[in-house]
């Protein structure tokens, strides 16, 4: 046994406590919302778990140690933690049910917190965009893939901003938790076709130009990867995005028929 296993065998032993803590942190908040308001969705703990699976899936497990030797299965990683799994995450509405589970001078400090100025201009829909799309730019298209597998902290922080920046993009377009700001449906329709067609160019890119290090046969499976992948959850985006202005105009058109 080789002195690097130990390390990795308890990295990746606390990496999986904190996944199944994640789960059954959301089970407890629910089941303190359910007592004091009406009962919370079980679609969205489904969501939830799933979205952690997919994370999970990235950094644990067989998928994550070929990442390291593969672009395939790096690619693959990073559909889960940069697309899917925040998707799945928002979609599950953490921040309402954190609201639901505190007491309202709790509640209030979480939502002074959300007002600043700085989460304000991170979570803003072309910060966000730029954040996100930037990041994988500037990863792929220099030798930073390449020096990343050099250090485990440099690893672990691209990881971590992959997913970060993600969540905070996929929040912004398709709001589901309180939002300090709301952008028009237009707004965030043209900003999400924007980080679609740079998504779309990136993976064309790398197909093109292999990242430094990387087979050009690898590159080519990893960039169809990417592209393909990406449409598919960008589609599923698509919908949410479309499905919530549609059911907003109903509401509005309901309501101005009561007044009539």
């Amino acid at each position: 046994m080789s002195h690097h296993e130990p390390v990795h065998w308890i990295w990746t032993t606390f990496e999986s406590l904190l996944f199944i803590s994640l789960i059954a942190l959301y089970v407890v908040g629910v089941r303190i919302s359910n007592k004091k308001y009406s009962q919370w969705p079980f679609y969205r703990i489904v969501l939830w778990s799933l979205g952690v699976v997919c994370i999970a899936l990235s950094l644990v497990g067989p998928i994550a140690v070929r990442a390291h030797t593969s672009f395939q299965a790096h690619m693959i990683a990073h559909l889960l933690l940069g697309m899917l799994g925040p998707l799945l995450l928002v979609f599950s509405a953490p921040i309402t049910l954190l609201f639901k589970c505190l007491t309202i001078q709790q509640a209030r400090g979480v939502s002074r917190i959300l007002k600043c100025r700085y989460v304000q201009f991170v979570t803003h829909p072309i910060t966000a965009g730029v954040l996100n799309m930037g990041g994988l730019w500037v990863l792929y298209s220099t030798s930073l893939y390449c020096t990343m597998h050099t250090s485990i902290f440099l690893y672990s922080f691209i990881h971590f901003h992959v997913f970060l920046a993600g969540y905070v993009f996929t929040a912004s377009l398709i709001s589901i938790d309180p939002s300090p700001h709301r952008f028009s449906f237009t707004y965030r329709s043209i900003v999400l076709v924007l980080a679609m067609a740079s998504h779309s160019i990136l993976s064309k890119w790398i197909y093109a130009n292999p990242p430094q290090g990387i087979a050009k046969v690898d590159a080519e499976m990893g960039g169809a990867i990417m592209y393909y992948g990406g449409d598919f959850i960008d589609l599923v985006l698509v919908i949410a995005l479309c499905t919530q202005y549609f059911k907003r105009n109903r509401f509005s058109a309901r309501k101005n028929l009561q007044y009539l």
